[in-house]
């Protein structure tokens, strides 16, 4: 469910990069690439962009906290001249929410520039920080994409092209990481070798983009070109696209099976698969295991929607839409106090008495974190009428953190690893509760089982860190 609440997930970030080809000036359209994929972080955001034809060293850029049409506006974006850049939306896990941590980082070196934009979250941090440190390397942030970039950098000393530094520098990496990188002269993507997280890209005319999703192609009018595939690194420059992919097929993939479930938004494409079509299947599932006499079939806005509308259709029972959805609370909004957290939920969230009254609801949501939002909303569908609440959520029950670019939290927050499901369904005030049974999430994905479940399974494809490390290293 929605972020807002203090119960919902967050993903770590959304990136967006592009190169204009004819020489024109790229800011506002990745202002509108990173507008559409403000729903992947909206605590900060930045966009560097540079000259391909200017001197090497200058880079114009802006970054700031808050929404992207918070931090930029049309004085700003005409400022920011160059042809080409990147961009970054960024929400933080814990304890590094400050402008210093706001992406894309801009380094300059001995070669000229590099500007970074990062999705995901590496697992070796710490160590790859400590070797940097002892060699006289001095931080400026706390977060692992600052420890990627001085790699690269340092890899560019030795090796004859950006992108044979940015390979070099992978072999070090471990976890999950979409990069995009602008050198000053070529427009860089790469994916780790496990592809947790999405890159795709983009062009239009005489340009080119990389993208964390192809909504963002989509906002700006570009053709989808295709995937990055995992361990991919893609070379964007006058030559057109060209490719290294020596990681490629080394690890079998391990896709972020949020990405379909939650965190892209329904009308992108990842790897292939609507994410729209993965959510209406999750529905239907629910609706074969854990069927429901009731009424009517609600959705928790926004990404229980369209598993509602899956559910409906397999069920046959109608679908209606039983909130109202505030969408001016944006990430500034100040939170009432703890005391006061209903009124949050309220201020945001509101059911629709004349849909609900006297019905049996069926309410179907992305997932459970630590149930205290869950148990918040069904005491708001009883209080506006609704006679029975059955919850269905679209994802099997969290038991184990993500450590891959997903602020699922650790074990003793999650509600699902201290209780059972009679016992979840209990604390959160509902009828009955029924989540999407794990074996089955391969059909979300046409089948495929190259994707992450970590943090229902406790199966990672990368062994995590020995110490929970989220919150100092963070993405």
């Amino acid at each position: 469910m929605d972020e807002f609440y203090s119960d919902g997930l967050h993903e770590e970030c959304g990136v967006f990069g592009m190169y204009d080809l004819d020489g024109a000036d790229v800011a506002s359209t990745i202002y509108y690439g990173l507008f559409a994929l403000q729903h992947r972080g909206q605590e900060s955001c930045g966009i560097a962009v540079s000259d391909t034809e200017g001197p090497k060293g200058q880079v114009s850029s802006k970054k700031g906290m808050g929404l992207v049409n918070e931090v930029f506006d049309a004085e700003s974006l005409d400022e920011l001249k160059g042809n080409i850049g990147v961009g970054h939306v960024r929400y933080s896990t814990a304890g590094a929410s400050n402008r210093q941590n706001v992406q894309p980082l801009v380094l300059n070196y001995v070669k000229g520039i590099l500007m970074l934009a990062h999705n995901g979250n590496l697992v070796n941090a710490p160590e790859l920080r400590k070797e940097l440190e002892y060699s006289g390397a001095i931080f400026q942030t706390t977060i692992d994409s600052e420890v990627i970039a001085y790699h690269i950098a340092r890899e560019r000393l030795n090796t004859g092209t950006v992108e044979d530094a940015v390979k070099n520098a992978m072999r070090k990496l471990k976890g999950a990481y979409s990069l995009v990188i602008s050198s000053p002269r070529k427009l860089i993507g790469a994916r780790d070798p496990f592809g947790f997280r999405p890159l795709v890209i983009g062009k239009r005319d005489n340009s080119y983009m990389l993208a964390s999703e192809t909504c963002a192609l989509d906002a700006v009018g570009a053709e989808f070109v295709r995937d990055v595939k995992p361990g991919e690194i893609v070379m964007l420059d006058k030559r057109g696209i060209t490719s290294d992919e020596s990681f490629c097929g080394l690890m079998k993939p391990a896709r972020c099976i949020f990405e379909y479930i939650y965190f892209a938004r329904p009308d992108s494409y990842v790897d292939g698969v609507s994410v729209y079509d993965s959510r209406i299947m999750a529905g239907k599932i629910l609706a074969q295991m854990h069927p429901a006499d009731a009424d009517i079939v609600i959705g928790v806005p926004d990404s229980g929607n369209a598993a509602a509308m899956g559910f409906a259709l397999e069920s046959g029972i109608p679908y209606r839409v039983g909130f109202i959805k505030n969408s001016y609370v944006g990430r500034t909004f100040i939170k009432p106090k703890q005391s006061a957290r209903e009124s949050s939920v309220h201020i945001k969230l509101n059911a629709l008495r004349e849909v609900i009254q006297g019905k049996r609801v069926v309410m179907v949501d992305d997932s459970i974190v630590r149930g205290t939002t869950s148990g918040l909303i069904v005491k708001m569908l009883k209080d506006a009428g609704a006679t029975e609440v059955h919850v269905r959520i679209s994802s099997p029950p969290f038991l184990y953190p993500c450590y891959f670019g997903t602020d699922v939290p650790s074990c003793d927050q999650l509600i699902a690893h201290k209780h059972t499901v009679d016992q979840i369904c209990k604390l959160i005030g509902a009828d009955s509760l029924g989540y999407l049974d794990g074996e089955r999430l391969p059909e979300l994905i046409g089948g495929d089982t190259g994707y992450c479940e970590g943090c229902f399974s406790g199966h990672y494809p990368v062994e995590p860190p020995s110490e929970d490390i989220r919150g100092e290293y963070e993405k």
